[in-house]
């Protein structure tokens, strides 16, 4: 059955705040909590697969819920960049439910029902950022994404957990609250709109200091895009289970992050008026520094977990990159990244989980000759890795490219230095895992009689490092998808 626009945004909303009712009412019956709980992930990527099929790339008319003042409304609205953010949410919540299912049972954690609970909240709460037609309605599911991730990120309840959850909610809140609303209220304030709106909303209206000044207070306000200095929050929720890692690192957190920084620079300051003032030179600088100190801090980290957290703040920072570069290709190869980055950090930090699950080892040197016990599971860590490193024929190479174009057709030189350093450094933080699973045999050989863990915990990465391979060979539908982003469709 096929929905209108406004019904199908609204389901995409509205079953997986019916998933937090279903995990509440039914937690004391286990199968059949997480059986509808999966429907509901299914019900909600054909939702937002019914809106592909009505909008395409297309912009739909906008839907307004409230209007609180004039130009200022709780409004909803389709364009080519939420679209493409709600179907890589929908579509990955499927496989991370899979994979939460075997990962909370083998490895006997407490409090299922609340667990995906508010894993579910947490997609509602995407699903309305993906579809926010203006920054006031994107903020206030910004916070609710927030909100609704501390009780994941403390899950464990031990004294390191909630110091972490505390940490990742101070600095996430203290951003959002005392920065970029300041930046939002400044904008309605110059504007008298908030809604995005091609092209941008303050060309003509601001100066170049002005824009210098209110870029600075969205890219610093924008914590969940993990920009130094205001990163520490990601590491710290490392604490959490590793479900919750892949939800922070490639569905919801930190993507709502960058889908945020990248809706500021298309579509409130505009690609073409950054380009024209220089208002993104210094944000420019400070991303390129992130990718490298991030990278370089993996490579002291033996903790797996801790290594990709520093990696994804990293290849955060790409995206800041492409945005901040201030052309299309920079735009094309930040939102390609978005995605490329999903599928391979997903699969990255679900075979960090697997090994836990069988092994309860944490530290990659403790990890030597595990390889060829649970082969799959490091095979699907090699793929992800060449993805994330950015290596043909995986879908990191492609996003990777475009913004080494982006940096040349802007000049910029050292950011082609930048970002080939950056790989070469992928190489020396991701591979040594798979060299010492394979090549090298602990002494004790203590993993004999190890094996892969359920199918519910190899399947799912083995899933989405197939997905690095498709997305190669398919990058160029999405970037198609994408071109009304630089006014190319």
């Amino acid at each position: 059955m096929m929905f209108d626009t406004p019904t199908a945004i609204a389901l995409s909303m509205l079953l997986p705040a019916a998933g937090v009712i279903a995990n509440l009412l039914l937690r004391h019956s286990a199968n059949l909590r997480d059986s509808i709980t999966f429907a509901v992930t299914f019900a909600t990527f054909l939702s937002v697969l019914n809106i592909l099929a009505n909008v395409g790339n297309g912009t739909s008319e906008t839907y307004t819920l409230v209007t609180i003042l004039p130009g200022l409304s709780l409004s909803f609205n389709v364009e080519p960049l939420g679209l493409l953010f709600a179907i890589l949410a929908s579509g990955l919540w499927m496989v991370t439910h899979i994979y939460g299912i075997g990962y909370m049972r083998g490895n006997k954690e407490k409090n299922h029902a609340r667990f995906f609970a508010c894993f579910s909240f947490a997609i509602f709460s995407v699903m309305g950022i993906a579809f926010s037609a203006n920054m006031f309605t994107l903020f206030l599911f910004y916070e609710a994404l927030t909100v609704s991730t501390y009780p994941l990120v403390a899950h464990k309840g031990t004294s390191e957990a909630i110091r972490g959850a505390r940490t990742y909610l101070g600095i996430l809140f203290t951003t959002s609250i005392g920065i970029q609303m300041v930046a939002i209220i400044w904008t309605f304030a110059i504007t008298g709109t908030l809604d995005f709106t091609q092209g941008g909303i303050l060309e003509g209206k601001v100066s170049t200091t002005l824009a210098t000044i209110l870029l600075a207070l969205y890219a610093f306000g924008i914590g969940k895009a993990a920009l130094m200095p205001f990163h520490r929050w990601l590491p710290a929720a490392m604490v959490a289970p590793t479900p919750v890692s892949a939800l922070l690192h490639a569905v919801a957190v930190v993507k709502a992050g960058v889908f945020t920084m990248l809706k500021v620079g298309i579509y409130i300051f505009g690609i073409d008026f950054l380009a024209e003032t220089g208002a993104s030179e210094w944000l420019m600088w400070l991303a390129a520094f992130s990718i490298v100190a991030a990278s370089v801090v993996a490579m002291t980290k033996d903790n797996l977990k801790a290594r990709l957290a520093y990696s994804t703040i990293s290849q955060l920072s790409y995206i800041t990159l492409g945005v901040a570069l201030a052309n299309s290709m920079g735009v094309m190869g930040g939102s390609l990244h978005m995605v490329t980055h999903a599928v391979g950090k997903i699969t990255l930090f679900m075979c960090a989980g697997s090994i836990y699950v069988v092994t309860h080892k944490t530290e990659i040197s403790q990890m030597t000759g595990l390889g060829r016990r649970m082969p799959i599971t490091f095979i699907a860590f090699l793929i992800g890795s060449l993805s994330i490193i950015g290596l043909p024929p995986f879908g990191g190479s492609w996003s990777k490219w475009l913004l080494l174009v982006s940096s040349a057709d802007a000049d910029e030189l050292m950011m082609i230095g930048v970002l080939l350093v950056s790989s070469l450094l992928n190489v020396a933080y991701l591979l040594p895992l798979v060299a010492k699973g394979f090549f090298l045999r602990s002494e004790a050989d203590e993993f004999a009689g190890v094996k892969e863990g359920s199918s519910f915990v190899w399947f799912p990465p083995a899933l989405t490092a197939f997905g690095c391979v498709v997305l190669f060979f398919y990058a160029g539908y999405v970037q198609s998808f994408l071109e009304p982003l630089i006014g190319a469709g």
